[in-house]
């Protein structure tokens, strides 16, 4: 087809169009991602705007891994099915509706439509950020390549709170989400005259029922497992939810083993070095990401932190994975995935128990500290162990693979943070009634740390066992 490989690496130099078509892409994953967070500190306002209690006003920032969780598996088919300039500028525009639904929101129901759209444009811009490089640069640049890329990982979330309070503060939630559609808008055009078409074009067919199965079993199990925490391990709804996702998962496999064009191709999973990868990177996922909810509750609860505090306490911790990344790239590059990714790994086990530790007289600054050693280990192991899986691939797999990745990664994150803060009730409700309720989610929290720390140590062997130094040649088809 024409549109096969417009843009492919040449002679293990980077040129300026690759660098423009890369920088366009991460421009658009950015915005997905300082969205996804942006809207955190206005749920208070949005609350007494709406007249909506916390329980329903939650569904403004979980609806959002949730539609992009399902939209993950489908993202293989689009890549393949549809040129990269039209994915991308499809998404951004359904992205940039929703975020105008959202501003303009007469009610709640519309602003949670809102999110719909955004979720969904953010579910094919965030797999696109993490295949396009890989398309473009050569192997020994893909490394580097994904480090820089993943500053926008690390930046996006970690803006999106700060900003979103400043702007909420001083001129509402609506203008603060409305700010968002000219840069969106911004980057559309950006798009037009820097994005070039990558990657082989297949026109697989879509089947409907894998697309039904895997929403009903990815959704299921996302939403189950992250409702959990909040509405019982016994709630009929959460119950059904994992029983109809774990059934319906079984049937979306095997599927996909019996059908001409998969909507996901399992097959990947058969090289080594990916499934390998795969494994860990959602370990490191199942580890660190309950953190999110787990550290404020420490800092606010346990130690009297502030809201802004909190922020200011999780923001090195975002500072440092921003630095690390594209060192980690480049480390990559130069010697390979092994060293860099055992020592990852260690900092970050390590310091998720360094934090089961923390007290109620543990300073805020100490607590923060452990936190940013526990992201500069998840930087320092994510990424280089991601791209080493990825390369073993062939190009026309890419897609698939992160799919995949993204796929294990997102239930892997979800039900651990379900498990562990369930963990983490149990141990509080359980302590001594003579404790304060500050004293006791002191407790319950060490105790849920020492779980994170427990996933991180599994990740740290199965690397050490299974991670090689040598790089494995990517097998390709150049154009």
């Amino acid at each position: 087809m024409s549109d096969n490989c417009t843009v492919a690496p040449a002679n293990g130099r980077i040129t300026g169009t690759q660098i423009r078509i890369v920088a366009v892409v991460v421009l658009g994953a950015f915005l997905a991602l300082l969205n996804q967070t942006v809207m955190s500190p206005a749920l208070p306002v949005i609350m007494s705007d709406f007249a909506i209690d916390a329980s329903t006003a939650q569904w403004v920032m979980s609806i959002y891994p949730l539609v992009s969780g399902i939209m993950v598996p489908v993202s293989a088919f689009l890549i393949d099915k549809f040129s990269t300039r039209a994915l991308f500028f499809g998404a951004t525009l359904v992205f940039a509706l929703g975020t105008l639904l959202c501003a303009a929101a007469p009610d709640f129901l519309f602003l949670i439509i809102g999110r719909v759209l955004q979720a969904a444009g953010s579910g094919v811009l965030m797999p696109l950020v993490s295949v396009v490089p890989m398309l473009v640069f050569p192997v020994e640049k893909r490394g580097t390549a994904m480090g820089v890329a993943g500053i926008v990982m690390s930046a996006g979330p970690a803006v999106g709170p700060v900003v979103g309070g400043a702007v909420i503060d001083t001129y509402g939630w609506r203008t603060m989400i409305g700010a968002i559609v000219p840069l969106a808008i911004l980057v559309l055009v950006l798009g037009v005259f820097m994005l070039k078409n990558v990657g082989e074009l297949k026109n697989p067919k879509l089947d409907l029922p894998s697309v039904v199965l895997s929403t009903i079993a990815f959704g299921g199990l996302l939403y189950g497992f992250s409702s959990a925490s909040s509405m019982g391990w016994g709630n009929p709804v959460v119950l059904g939810s994992i029983v109809a996702g774990v059934v319906c998962l079984v049937l979306f496999v095997v599927r996909q083993g019996k059908i001409e064009d998969p909507l996901l191709q399992l097959g990947t999973l058969k090289t080594r070095e990916f499934r390998v990868a795969a494994i860990i990177v959602t370990l490191i996922n199942a580890a660190c990401l309950v953190t999110n909810t787990l550290l404020p509750l420490l800092l606010q609860t346990s130690l009297g932190a502030s809201a802004f505090e909190t922020g200011m306490a999780m923001l090195p911790a975002a500072a440092v994975g921003i630095i690390i990344s594209p060192i980690s790239g480049v480390v990559f590059d130069k010697f390979g995935p092994r060293a860099i990714s055992i020592v990852g790994l260690a900092l970050m086990t390590g310091a998720l128990f360094l934090l089961s530790l923390s007290t109620v007289n543990t300073p805020i600054l100490v607590v923060a500290l452990f936190c940013m050693l526990q992201s500069a280990g998840q930087s320092l192991a994510n990424m280089p162990v991601n791209t080493w899986g990825v390369n073993a691939l062939k190009n026309d797999m890419i897609a698939h693979g992160n799919a995949i990745a993204n796929t294990g990664r997102q239930v892997a994150g979800g039900l651990c943070t379900a498990l562990i803060i369930t963990v983490m009730t149990s141990v509080t409700a359980s302590a001594d009634v003579d404790a304060s309720i500050q004293v006791a989610t002191a407790v319950g929290a060490g105790v849920a740390y020492k779980v994170c720390a427990a996933i991180g140590l599994v990740s740290l062997i199965y690397a050490i066992l299974s991670v090689r130094t040598k790089k494995t040649a990517p097998k390709t088809k150049e154009a």
